[in-house]
C-alpha cells in the first residue's frame, strides 16, 4: 500500500469527512456526523482524532482542513480573505495548536466581499479545485446547495460572488411551514418546469405562488410529489432571476452532486445556457491538494 503523506479534511456544519492522501490521490476515506454545529471548540481535536487515528504514526502528519471548522463558531476562526483574490493561498492558512503531537493542522480561510456584503467557507476550496481541474477557465461557477453561490472567476481569481439561501429555504418551507402538509418524496418534471417558469417570469409574486401550493393541494388535488417539484422550481427560479447578471451569456460550470446538477442544468437550459457539471467531492480534493502542494513549496 502507498504511504499516507497527508490528510485532507472537509468539515461542514453537519458532517466531517477525511481522506488519507498518498502521492497519487486518496487511499482511504472516513466520515462522521461530528459537524461544526454540534461541537464546542475543545471537542474538535477529539472528533478529528476519532476519525483519523488509524492513519497516524509517530511522525507528524500534515492535516489540511477547509469548511466551517474555520468559522467563528468552529475550532479556530480563520479570517476571511477579501476578493478579488485567488481562491486559496498557502500564506493565509491558519495553524492550529493541537495536543496530539502526531499531527499538524492547518485551516483554509474563506472569502469575503464587502459590497454587496457576502461570505463563503469551504466553497473557495472547491473553486480552487475546479480551476486545478480546468486550467485557464474564465467564466462563472455555480455551487448549488444550502447556500448557493454564483462566482465570477477570471485569471485564476475570484472576482465577485453572490449567495442565495435556496437550499435552506427549500428545507424550511418543505418541512417546517404550512406547505409541509402537502409535501412528500417524489418528483414531477412538468411541475418543476411550471414553478421555474412562474418564478422567472414573475419573481415579485413568489410569496403568493408559494401559498398556492397549499391551496392547490386542498382544492385541485395537487399531489405531494408535484408540490415538492414545483416548490423546487419556484425557488431555483427566483435564484436564477436574481443571479441573471452572472449566467446571462456566460460559460457556466456547476459544482454539486448529481441530483442538484440535473435540476440546475435543466433550469439553465430553459434560458439558453448549457452548463457543465463538476463533481463536488472531486473539486474539494483537488482544491485541498493544490493548497497542500503550495504549502509544500514554502521554504
Amino acid at each position: 500500500m502507498e504511504q499516507i503523506t497527508w490528510i485532507a479534511v472537509d468539515w461542514g456544519t453537519s458532517n466531517l469527512r477525511a481522506w488519507a492522501m498518498g502521492p497519487r490521490g486518496p487511499l482511504a476515506e472516513a466520515t462522521s456526523d461530528d459537524g461544526m454545529g454540534k461541537l464546542s471548540p475543545d471537542q474538535f481535536e477529539p472528533a478529528l482524532l476519532h476519525l483519523i487515528a488509524p492513519w497516524l504514526t509517530t511522525a507528524k502528519m500534515p492535516v489540511i482542513a477547509c469548511g466551517m471548522v474555520g468559522a467563528r463558531q468552529g475550532w479556530r476562526e480563520a479570517a476571511y480573505r477579501a476578493v478579488p483574490c485567488t481562491p486559496v493561498a498557502a500564506d493565509a492558512v491558519l495553524n492550529v495548536m493541537t495536543n496530539d503531537a502526531r499531527m499538524t493542522v492547518k485551516i483554509a480561510p474563506g472569502l469575503s466581499q464587502s459590497r454587496p456584503a457576502d461570505v463563503m467557507r469551504g466553497e473557495e476550496t472547491q473553486i480552487a479545485g475546479a480551476l486545478a481541474l480546468n486550467p485557464g477557465f474564465d467564466g462563472v461557477l455555480c455551487l448549488p446547495g444550502t447556500h448557493s453561490k454564483w462566482v465570477q472567476v477570471s485569471a485564476g481569481e475570484v472576482v465577485s460572488f453572490q449567495t442565495f439561501m435556496t437550499g435552506e429555504l427549500f428545507a424550511l418551507l418543505s418541512t417546517q411551514s404550512v406547505l409541509r402538509h402537502g409535501m412528500a418524496d417524489g418528483w414531477d418534471e412538468s411541475a418543476f418546469d411550471e414553478g421555474l417558469s412562474d418564478a422567472l417570469s414573475r419573481p415579485d409574486r413568489i410569496a403568493s405562488k408559494l401559498f398556492a401550493l397549499r391551496a392547490e393541494g386542498l382544492l385541485h388535488g395537487l399531489s405531494p410529489a408535484q408540490a415538492r417539484a414545483r416548490l423546487s422550481g419556484l425557488l431555483i427560479g427566483i435564484e436564477l432571476a436574481g443571479a441573471k447578471p452572472y449566467w446571462l451569456g456566460q460559460n457556466v460550470k456547476l459544482i454539486c452532486n448529481a441530483t442538484l446538477a440535473a435540476s440546475y442544468t435543466r433550469a439553465l437550459a430553459t434560458q439558453g445556457v448549457t452548463a457543465q457539471s463538476l463533481d463536488a467531492t472531486a473539486c474539494t480534493l483537488a482544491g485541498l491538494s493544490a493548497l497542500q502542494h503550495e504549502i509544500g513549496q514554502i521554504p
